[in-house]
């Protein structure tokens, strides 16, 4: 069975690409990062998730990239916006989150002897983070391949996106038809200990408009 490493941060758009991986026959090694977020709680989502959809392993690495700040994801000192989505990148945008993430998803995969990454990045519905885009993606894949053993002696990697160009809707459509419980995931920016959605954030704005547009029902406890 052909594997692979998947970027599982405990949302909704790392579990559906967990769920295409494993439907696309990949055993799935999972990988979580605890970065210094605010919250715990996507990361205790993430287990769930992974455990769920039948991954074949999870590992949480610890780098607190939260230490520089920067960032209202990793510093409580900077208020996460909850007037609605506004032009331009948000405060939530974490600085080379996507870019420090892959590199420890690219460094296991070599490891494992694997050839493939999914990630679950969204160009359509998101918080306009530059990581998230896919002249990204394309160039993290031919860094990956110049920067490392397998790539230079003929065993390319390659870096898989399948949401990139979904909405948030049909996102969920695809997960919703490959099985995936959205009630297991955590996607808002300051979810409390319990994983309960503040429901003013960016993220969970754009998951509630996902799930109304796609016509099913949001699993989601929201706060408000």
């Amino acid at each position: 069975m052909k594997s692979a490493v998947v970027l599982l941060s405990g949302g909704l758009d790392s579990a559906t690409c967990l769920a295409i991986a494993r439907s696309e026959g990949y055993a799935c090694h999972c990988l979580s990062v605890d970065y210094g977020q605010r919250h715990a709680a996507e990361l205790n989502a993430a287990a769930r998730v992974a455990q769920a959809l039948g991954a074949v392993g999870h590992r949480v690495v610890h780098l607190d990239i939260g230490q520089f700040g920067g960032s209202a994801l990793t510093d409580p000192g900077i208020a996460i916006p909850i007037g609605g989505i506004e032009p331009g990148i948000p405060v939530t945008y974490v600085p080379a989150r996507n870019t420090i993430m892959l590199s420890l998803a690219l460094g296991w995969a070599e490891i494992l002897g694997t050839q493939d990454i999914f990630v679950g990045v969204n160009a359509v519905d998101y918080s306009g983070y530059p990581d998230c885009r896919p002249a990204f993606i394309k160039a993290f894949e031919t860094l990956a391949n110049l920067a490392t053993k397998a790539g230079v002696e003929g065993h390319p990697l390659k870096l898989h996106a399948p949401l990139i160009d979904l909405t948030k809707a049909a996102i969920i459509r695809r997960g919703t038809l490959l099985g995936v419980d959205y009630g297991l995931t955590v996607s808002c920016y300051q979810a409390d200990e319990t994983g309960r959605a503040c429901g003013l954030c960016d993220a969970c704005r754009l998951r509630r408009e996902g799930f109304a547009s796609a016509g099913i029902v949001d699993p989601t406890a929201y706060c408000v």
